[in-house]
């Protein structure tokens, strides 16, 4: 019975027990895998082993079976490789329709629980006070000290007794402020014309249909329920520092102007700017880029002269005009949408106008300085100009606009031997972006502020953002409707003179060594952080304004030292960039002093600098400057280092945008529209 199985065993491995043929031999090299896998000889094999063969004597069968078994020889495959490689295909197709379907479904299910089929209604708790507020102030208007909405959450409700932080604008640096500040804090309001936030660094791309207008907008109410706080879409006209109240106008219910009061704890101004003139006349020719409906009157007004240039009855003079557009300032904003401009008319408007339109199209630059982009590094100037140049966009350097026109502008060039020659140029279309200047709103505060405000572009304020002539704490300014005093000089003279009377000194004959100076320092970079630079090498400062080599520094040779500071150090750049920090700059200290509070009323300390007290002065970090220049893109970082490129600029550019949007649904939707360009081209409808 044992050895017919023994027998069977064998036949499995292709030999025979008795037979004289065999298909190897046990004594054969053989060469074998190293990790051959060794399968287990079956369990009944000692089992038929004699006393012989256990003593070591084997019988030529059993290595028979023992060598086929462990054969490296591969098994079998059950399919062919075309048919696994099918196989695996397909399963992973199927996923992925499973995945997406799945991802189908439960979008409708969700967008079917957004719809709601009953109403809504409740009893709700309005105050009197808000339905119909008290007047009084200095011109008895009404005066709005209870919202309608106070009541309309368990978190409002707390909020009401809160200080009043009133915020006037929706730009930058007051959305900044929202996203930051703690919402346990402040009763907030934010008072704005617009009810939206813009986001102006891509506002060039939507003058022609690369973008869409709602990609670059994001409704102020949905920012501001952050912190439960209030919108009132007014505008502001009117200060009034004294009693803590606020002047804003809107139409009313009737057309007519409404006019009331908003008071306030704290108040923030941030209502931007508006495009400098530079005193140039024919400016209603012009079209500006500051607003939405900027970008759309301009792309409305692109595709029209587009249009008319195609008409028959159109003679070429007249096509000319209209195909010539001009753009007055080569900063980014006239650079940005000149390269957009050339985008437009390079890759759409061939596919979809006449040859000829082409043809007959001419883009003009014109700016003032040198080069375009004067404040990035002259390499990226240059860059930009060699593009320009390659592009056919005519860019008119050391130039000036003497009037518009409604068919042609008027300008001053200096030529190549320094004389001013005057220039006509024909046109169709006219961008005016040469800087910014006050809004009539903070030339009447600056005008109430009296001597405290002195210059004439922007409201002035401290290191820590308090608006100058302004009771202190009370009201601050960020944006481009402010700037940083830099008057290094007076501050730290004026607090040693109060230093040098506290010890009974007089302080013009005050004499500091060396260790007087590095505290001087210290204070200098605790008031004035953009001051650091200037104050590395403190020896060497001390050693060359010393004039007399005596070892100390009198009170002339300090005030001339401090003074060459003041020169060094320039205005900050009027960008969202700096308006984004300055905010969130504010909400850091507003929570600081709304945490120190108790301890400051606890203590009966109400009045002098809390601010400073509490937190640091504002240091402004350049975190670099970048411009789209059609197809490529340029990156201005500082220091001397910077970037420019193609297709991988134009991606870099777009990311570092894309992840400075301030919602998930603006990502969303510029991501898509700049897929929508790609597949489908730009928008060249009028509407």
């Amino acid at each position: 019975m044992l050895a017919c199985r023994i027998a069977r065993q064998a036949e499995r491995g292709g030999m025979r027990v008795h037979g004289v043929s065999q298909r190897r031999n046990w004594g054969a090299t053989q060469a074998r895998p190293l990790f051959t896998r060794i399968p287990r000889i079956p369990r009944l094999l000692p089992i038929a082993l004699g006393p012989a063969q256990r003593a070591g004597d084997l019988s030529p069968s059993l290595p028979k079976v023992a060598s086929r078994r462990l054969s490296g020889k591969p098994l079998p495959q059950g399919r062919s490789a075309i048919l696994n490689f099918t196989y695996r295909t397909a399963a992973w197709f199927g996923s992925s329709v499973l995945f997406v379907g799945v991802g189908v479904v439960a979008f409708f299910i969700y967008d079917a629980s957004t719809y709601r089929s009953h109403v809504s209604q409740t009893d709700i708790a309005v105050s009197k006070m808000a339905l119909n507020p008290r007047r009084g102030g200095p011109k008895n208007l009404p005066i709005l000290e209870a919202c309608i909405d106070d009541d309309d959450s368990e978190d409002m409700q707390r909020q009401k007794d809160k200080p009043r932080l009133v915020i006037l604008g929706g730009g930058w640096g007051s959305v900044a402020l929202i996203k930051e500040l703690n919402p346990e804090n402040y009763h907030v309001t934010l008072v704005s014309p617009t009810n939206y936030f813009l986001f102006t660094p891509m506002l060039p791309s939507a003058t022609v249909g690369t973008l869409g207008l709602k990609s670059l907008v994001e409704p102020i109410r949905r920012i501001i329920h952050r912190v439960k706080g209030h919108f009132i879409r007014a505008r502001a006209e009117e200060v009034d520092f004294s009693a803590r109240l606020v002047e804003v106008s809107q139409i009313g219910y009737e057309g007519k102007e409404e006019r009331f009061y908003i008071p306030y704890d704290k108040l923030v101004i941030g209502v931007g700017s508006v495009t400098n003139p530079h005193g140039v006349k024919g400016l209603e020719n012009c079209h500006f880029l500051k607003d939405i409906n900027d970008a759309r009157d301009i792309r409305n007004k692109v595709i029209q002269n587009l249009e008319l240039a195609c008409l028959p009855t159109t003679s070429d003079e007249q096509r000319k005009q209209l195909l010539s557009f001009v753009i007055s300032g080569g900063g980014p904003t006239g650079v940005e949408f000149a390269a957009e401009l050339f985008d437009l008319l390079n890759e759409d408007l061939t596919l979809y106008f006449p040859k000829l339109v082409r043809n007959e199209i001419s883009v003009h630059l014109i700016q003032s300085r040198d080069h375009i982009l004067n404040t990035y590094d002259e390499t990226l100037s240059k860059y930009a100009e060699e593009r320009f140049t390659r592009d056919q966009v005519q860019v008119l350097t050391n130039s000036r606009v003497n009037e518009v026109r409604p068919d042609s502008i008027i300008f001053s060039q200096k030529d190549e031997n320094g004389q001013i020659v005057t220039k006509e140029l024909p046109m169709g279309f006219c961008l005016w972006s040469t800087g910014v200047s006050q809004p009539e709103f903070c030339q009447r505060i600056a005008k109430q502020l009296g001597d405290a405000q002195t210059n004439k572009h922007a409201l002035e304020t401290d290191s820590h953002l308090r608006l100058n002539g302004t009771p202190l704490g009370d009201v601050y300014a960020i944006g481009d409707c402010s700037t940083v005093q830099n008057n290094v000089a007076d501050h730290i003279v004026s607090f040693l003179r109060a230093l040098a009377w506290k010890h009974g000194k007089d302080p013009e004959n005050l004499e500091l060594r060396f260790s007087d100076w590095r505290d001087v320092a210290d204070q200098v970079r605790k008031r004035f952080p953009q001051a650091v630079g200037h104050l590395r090498r403190l020896d060497k400062l001390f050693h060359e304004y010393d004039k007399d080599q005596s070892g100390t520094l009198d009170f002339g040779e300090l005030r001339e030292l401090l003074k060459q500071i003041d020169n060094k150090l320039t205005s900050l750049p009027a960008t969202a960039q700096r308006a984004h920090q300055q905010g969130q700059y504010l909400a850091h200290k507003f929570n600081k002093l709304a945490h120190a509070a108790p301890g400051l009323q606890a203590n009966e300390i109400m009045d002098g600098d809390l601010d400073a007290a509490v937190y640091k002065a504002f240091e402004y970090k350049h975190l670099g400057s970048l411009a789209y220049i059609g197809n490529s893109a340029v990156f201005d970082l500082g220091q001397g280092w910077n970037m420019s490129g193609g297709l991988w600029a134009v991606y870099a550019w777009r990311s570092i945008y894309f992840a400075q949007s301030v919602s998930l649904r603006t990502r969303i939707m510029l991501a898509m529209d700049w897929a929508k360009r790609s597949l489908f081209g730009r928008d060249l409808m009028i509407y």
